[in-house]
């Protein structure tokens, strides 16, 4: 019993005596190695320790503990001295620096903000319609007859069977909003209704199944052809640049009369022509109108008393303009290195 005694009081020395060498991490790590690894001195006195009569293992197992969880105690403490001053962090100063890919709203999300910024300065309150509608207010409140082609299996997204008293379906525009807003207020009416749309449409470089639309609307007595023009000119400028020219065109909608659409130059090719735009040097943004009086009627307005305007345009053709993108499915294929150009 006396040697393996005399043997750990020999350790407690040495081990003291080492502590007080242990400048860094590394001299701390050859200290746990030699006393408190597998293979390490304290580790070799428990093995000895099975060795001793019952009789003298209390004593000398005691003496030997207390030596481990001193020698542990010290390690830990010099452990968390050399962590707090960074000592196990290896750096090489002529490695690049790192690189963190900061997350951004979408094109998309970017350009409807934008566009209901420009809108709410001026007066346009915003409405979220319902993406999924029921023909009363998606065609018939839109003076959309029943043999127009629009209602077409071909064009539109039902979703139940014709048979059925009421048929709904995914909304072809956000138009449907502007007739739920009137139907819950009298005029004056002053709204924009951004939101996703869904078309029955061959998928290409132009056109998807599914895309973006913002409609606005204006009803009060007294509102003007010239008034429309004021806003979608104002609009324009905004959105596109100051120096941009606009241009309206007679065109032929439902839901209007008379009806138009918006152009803007091509600053593609500076109006010269281009295959952009076909060679007009104009680029088509939007169609608006003034309201028909046969909608007044379907929500119940006085289309003797109150006249309105209504323009609707799609984000994602809109963006292709203004960023000169060649392809409408960018939008959606996820790749971050035309996503982070934005």
């Amino acid at each position: 019993m006396s040697d393996l005694l005399n043997k750990i009081t020999q350790i407690k020395q040495n081990v003291l005596s080492d502590l007080s060498t242990i400048n860094n991490a590394d001299d701390l790590e050859q200290f746990r190695i030699k006393y408190l690894g597998r293979k390490g001195i304290i580790n070799s006195l428990f093995e000895e320790l099975k060795l001793l009569d019952k009789t003298l293992k209390a004593q000398v197992g005691k003496e030997l503990n207390t030596l481990k969880n001193n020698t542990e105690s010290k390690y830990r403490e010099l452990l968390q001295k050399f962590s707090e001053k960074n000592e196990f962090r290896v750096e090489d100063p002529t490695l690049p620096g790192r690189v963190y890919n900061i997350g951004t709203k979408h094109l998309i999300t970017q350009a409807l903000e934008d566009i209901i910024k420009i809108f709410v300065k001026i007066g346009f309150k915003v409405y979220d319609g319902f993406e999924i509608e029921d023909e009363y207010h998606n065609f018939d409140a839109l003076n959309t007859p029943e043999y127009h082609p629009a209602r077409d299996m071909q064009d539109t997204f039902y979703l139940n069977s014709e048979g059925k008293d009421k048929r709904y379906l995914l909304r072809t525009h956000t138009s449907p909003g502007q007739i739920r807003v009137m139907e819950m207020h009298q005029p004056p009416v002053r709204v924009i209704v951004p939101g996703k749309c869904y078309r029955n449409e061959a998928i290409s470089s132009r056109s998807l199944a599914m895309f973006h639309q913002v409609e606005g609307l204006y009803v009060d007595k007294g509102v003007t052809f010239r008034e429309l023009k004021g806003t979608l000119d104002y609009f324009a400028k905004e959105f596109f640049g100051k120096d941009i020219k606009t241009r309206l065109r007679p065109s032929f909608f439902s839901f209007t009369e008379p009806s138009g659409e918006l152009d803007v130059e091509c600053y593609l090719c500076n109006s010269k022509g281009c295959r952009v735009c076909k060679y007009t040097g104009w680029l088509e943004i939007l169609g608006c109108g003034m309201v028909d009086p046969n909608v007044f009627e379907f929500v119940g307005y006085d289309p003797e008393e109150y006249t309105g305007y209504a323009f609707g345009m799609g984000i994602e053709r809109t963006l292709m303009i203004r960023h000169q993108v060649p392809d409408i499915r960018m939008f959606y294929e996820n790749d971050i290195r035309f996503l982070k150009q934005f």
